[in-house]
């Protein structure tokens, strides 16, 4: 596929996110579940696809640091290092973020944010211009699909876009490492 398609795809993906609605979309890891990660209404869609408590917190994706800084009200110094290091996508969980719809975060106000390294997202996240809620695309409990024939026609079925972008990759991905750095640079590891 040409980059043309993926600049298409986006496009259609945008519109639907800006109207609410929830995508089936690949990212730097596993494909996932998406929305507008600032519209509480869409989120709660996101939730009952996945059949998921709505206790539980999601990600986010943003498409750069610049747009990080702007969801994040203090970033540790050490998140900067972290990300110029990982080796593989990493999704940090800060403290207080704003931006986000509150059923989307956790309890006390933090959630997990990964800074994207896949062209897709990015341009998908630059022209929603605004944090983009990432999930596995699988019904909660059942194991996450690393490439897209092994996403259920259930999750497929219940969104309201699949993106046609990168679907005959077979290559097995899998989900980000998971950190909790909290404003005093205490590291947590949730998932390796």
């Amino acid at each position: 596929m040409t980059k043309e398609k993926m600049y298409e795809e986006a496009e259609k993906a945008a519109e639907i996110v800006l109207k609410g609605g929830v995508i089936i979309y690949p990212t730097d890891t596993i494909w996932g579940i998406g929305c507008d990660a600032s519209n509480a209404e869409a989120v709660t869609k996101v939730f009952n696809l996945k059949k998921r408590s709505d206790s539980k917190s999601l990600i986010a994706l943003v498409a750069n640091q610049t747009q990080l800084m702007r969801v994040v009200r203090d970033i540790p110094s050490l998140a900067f290092d972290l990300m110029e290091c990982a080796t593989r996508p990493m999704t940090i969980i800060y403290d207080k973020v704003s931006g986000i719809a509150e059923n989307a975060m956790a309890q006390d106000g933090s959630m997990g944010i990964r800074v994207v390294n896949d062209d897709f997202c990015r341009v998908l996240i630059n022209k929603i211009k605004r944090p983009l809620i990432s999930t596995s695309a699988n019904i909660s409990g059942v194991a996450s699909p690393s490439f897209y024939k092994e996403i259920s026609q259930e999750i497929l079925c219940g969104a309201d876009y699949v993106v046609d972008w990168r679907r005959d990759e077979t290559a097995k991905k899998t989900a980000s490492t998971i950190i909790k750095l909290t404003n005093d640079a205490k590291i947590t590891i949730i998932r390796k």
